[in-house]
């Protein structure tokens, strides 16, 4: 009992850590260098705070790092429910690691273009404009690819929350609620592009509710022996 309650609150732990290098690197410092439609004042912006840029860059990688770790926790956490779907959690935390990778290499690409380019006569400033321009949006588009994942992993985490005893199903409701929101904004990216509206950011408090259950409770220990019980297996 005590080592799976351990596990929860370390699962939590590094649940919360998602929450800083998210918004951090992928969402504040883009939106303060970035300037829609203004590419001498992104350009600007991203040369005269090279340092916020590269840190973007290193916090979306982290970010993907933990994750992959925290479904590693979330997992051994959810197994005892059905094994399947709690791999399937890390299977989905997983795949954002390599898109992550790949993706930040848009951001390195406009770097270096930009740093590259200051009195070299190799692009003209139109070209430099238009490298610009797809090397972000391709970036853009990268950050939907990620969050499908982002979206996909609390379909199984919300569940067996739900199926599960020992975390409040109330959570798991609020999770699936999350993931909709994330499906929703690939949907409207892609599809819909002149729709400027972003339901993740309404959606997220199913996963902040998670964190802070982890990290609070862990597992109900009398509900998880119950449930350990009925499956014929001392509690862990």
């Amino acid at each position: 009992m005590k080592s799976m309650k351990k596990t929860a609150r370390i699962a939590g732990l590094f649940y919360l850590l998602q929450i800083p290098l998210g918004v951090f690197g992928i969402m504040y410092i883009p939106k303060a260098l970035i300037v829609p439609g203004d590419w001498q004042q992104t350009s600007d912006n991203i040369l005269s705070n090279e340092f916020m840029f590269r840190l973007s860059m290193f916090s979306a990688i982290l970010c993907a790092f933990v994750t992959v770790i925290t479904a590693i926790f979330i997992r051994k956490v959810l197994a005892p429910v059905n094994p399947r779907y709690a791999k399937a959690i890390y299977v989905f935390a997983l795949l954002v690691l390599p898109i992550t990778l790949i993706n930040e290499l848009s951001n390195a690409g406009v770097l270096l273009l930009l740093k590259h380019s200051l009195g070299s006569q190799a692009f003209t400033p139109s070209q430099i404009q238009e490298l610009v321009s797809v090397l972000l949006s391709v970036h853009a588009f990268g950050m939907q690819l990620i969050g499908i994942f982002f979206g996909l992993w609390l379909l199984p985490m919300g569940y067996l929350v739900i199926t599960s005893t020992y975390i409040p199903r109330i959570i798991g409701y609020f999770l699936l609620l999350t993931f909709i929101g994330y499906i929703l904004d690939f949907v409207f990216f892609f599809l819909l592009p002149s729709v400027p509206v972003v339901l993740s950011e309404f959606t997220w408090l199913g996963e902040v509710m998670m964190v802070s259950w982890l990290l609070a409770k862990g597992v109900k220990e009398e509900a998880f022996s119950k449930h350990m019980k009925e499956l014929g297996k001392e509690p862990l």
